[in-house]
């Protein structure tokens, strides 16, 4: 027999359909459970520096250290034990090692690349993602060069392809332009295939805003800016903006890039599902030093819990359409996914 639209809804309606069936039990609720997190989803963020026997605590990222390089193995085994697939490297370099064009970004035995040589001798599996941009290197904490007094877009590509190639020589096995310059993807993909790395993939930091979320991170590598008169609102996208973070992604996947990363995470989980949906690429959350100092702080004022409060972030950006996370938090996330399997065992 049919029914009229009354009928319809009353048998699709409580109290026949009932929600909260599926949520009862906890077998019930991993059948239908939606999204997944798993320690493969996992990049971790790694800060190197000078000297010897340094681990720096970093007073603005609770827990977060810097390493020298003598040290670095140690914190390479710890993330391989956990079974982290790659990180992140990022230097503080010497002061007197700055200079206007961060030449030193370029030097094949600078901080960076030496760490990628160390990180790539004790686990040669494990993915070593580098940033390409300046601001670690200049003496003003730009990502780029300055020329008439703004941020020179085509002189500073060149001394992004010179960094990234030296990276790519050094072992990194994926160049992430975080600078925000027009056409550096391109410009980068081609110096890498003439230089023979073709197979270096390019994880572009395609959607990549002026926040207010990047300061503690500014902090660890010290790249704070020295000039009272500029921000880099010039080339990082506008808080906004949504329709230009997606035609900057179609421009950088045009030119090349393999992955796409969107920074800061937890504030843009709209933009993540919208290129996500639009793009059906490989999309990477940075869970930037902001977020991690925010959520920590109230952890330790035991405002909030942490495991809780850490995994459903994780879930959020798994939601909103991520294929993987950078986040401090990965070595708690990936010790927290162990004992889980555990207890299942």
């Amino acid at each position: 027999m049919k029914k009229n639209s009354n009928q319809f809804l009353a048998l699709n309606s409580y109290p026949r359909v009932r929600m909260r069936r599926n949520r009862m039990q906890e077998f019930s609720r991993k059948l239908v459970r939606e999204t997944n997190l798993s320690v493969d989803d996992l990049i971790y963020p790694i800060f190197v520096t000078y000297g010897n026997n340094k681990k720096e605590p970093i007073e603005s990222m609770p827990n977060i250290y810097r390493f020298s390089l003598d040290l670095l193995d140690k914190e390479i085994d710890r993330v391989t034990s956990l079974g982290i697939p790659a990180i992140a490297l990022f230097p503080k370099i010497k002061n007197d090692l700055k200079s206007p064009c961060g030449k030193e970004s370029y030097n094949d035995k600078n901080l960076i690349c030496e760490s990628i040589r160390i990180a790539k001798k004790i686990n040669p599996e494990l993915g070593v993602i580098c940033d390409v941009a300046l601001d670690p290197f200049t003496n003003h904490g730009h990502d780029g060069i300055f020329y008439n007094d703004e941020i020179d877009n085509d002189k500073t590509i060149d001394i992004l392809c010179k960094q990234a190639v030296v990276q790519a020589a050094a072992g990194c096995d994926v160049i992430a332009p975080s600078d925000m310059m027009d056409g550096r993807v391109g410009m980068i993909r081609d110096a890498l295939d003439e230089e023979g790395f073709n197979n270096v993939q390019i994880m572009s930091y395609g959607a990549k805003y002026a926040s207010a979320f990047y300061g503690p991170f500014r902090d660890a590598v010290g790249s704070l800016l020295t000039s009272s008169t500029k921000d880099k609102k010039s080339y990082q996208m506008d808080p906004a903006n949504a329709e230009e973070a997606l035609k900057e992604i179609s421009l950088d996947l045009s030119e090349g890039a393999d992955m796409i990363i969107i920074k800061p995470a937890m504030p843009y989980l709209d933009i993540i599902y919208r290129v996500k949906q639009e793009f059906k690429i490989p999309i990477y959350a940075y869970q930037v030093s902001g977020e991690y100092s925010m959520i920590m702080g109230a952890i330790k004022n035991n405002w909030l819990d942490e495991k809780k409060t850490i995994m459903e972030s994780m879930i959020a950006f798994k939601r909103a359409g991520c294929n993987g996370i950078i986040t401090y938090f990965a070595p708690y996330v990936a010790q927290e996914l162990i004992n889980q399997k555990d207890k299942k065992n």
